[in-house]
């Protein structure tokens, strides 16, 4: 009985350190583009919703928006904010992406497809936590390259 007890509150305890875990970090949530604010390249894709959630001991990011032909734009990438490749679907030009955060509300993020980086990207969340700005140099399937500041506000 005692032993089982012990089990349960330790499952407890771990489950709770992710929460917590999770629950500092300022990406978690939902964005929503501001596009008064931002400047989208020609021929760039609008992200006008962006999700950052935990996924088990990942972070899954789910990106709905409209593509430079105007068609929906649906990507999904899951992974970890520790620099390494993670596969991304959903995305013409690219199949994996990583992030490395650089501190608590500031990450790097690059887009590779076949292995060639496609796209580099800067995020800063402000220190109120409420806006984020992602800066992107990306070049798409047909090799035209977009620059792109975008602002989202926390939802």
């Amino acid at each position: 009985m005692m032993k089982t007890r012990n089990v349960m509150l330790t499952i407890v305890m771990c489950f709770v350190g992710l929460t917590v875990c999770f629950a500092d970090n300022p990406m978690i949530g939902t964005w929503k583009l501001n596009e008064a604010k931002s400047k989208i390249g020609s021929g760039a894709t609008k992200n006008s919703t962006v999700v950052y959630e935990a996924a088990g001991d990942n972070i899954k990011c789910t990106i709905d928006g409209v593509d430079a032909q105007g068609k929906p734009s649906h990507i999904e990438w899951a992974g970890k904010f520790d620099g390494k490749d993670y596969p991304l679907t959903g995305d013409p030009s690219g199949d994996m992406r990583s992030y490395k955060k650089i501190n608590d509300r500031t990450m790097d993020g690059i887009t590779k497809k076949d292995g060639k980086v496609t796209g580099v990207s800067h995020i800063v969340i402000s220190a109120d936590g409420k806006t984020r700005t992602v800066t992107s140099n990306l070049t798409d399937s047909m090799g035209m390259k977009t620059h792109s500041v975008a602002f989202y506000d926390k939802q």
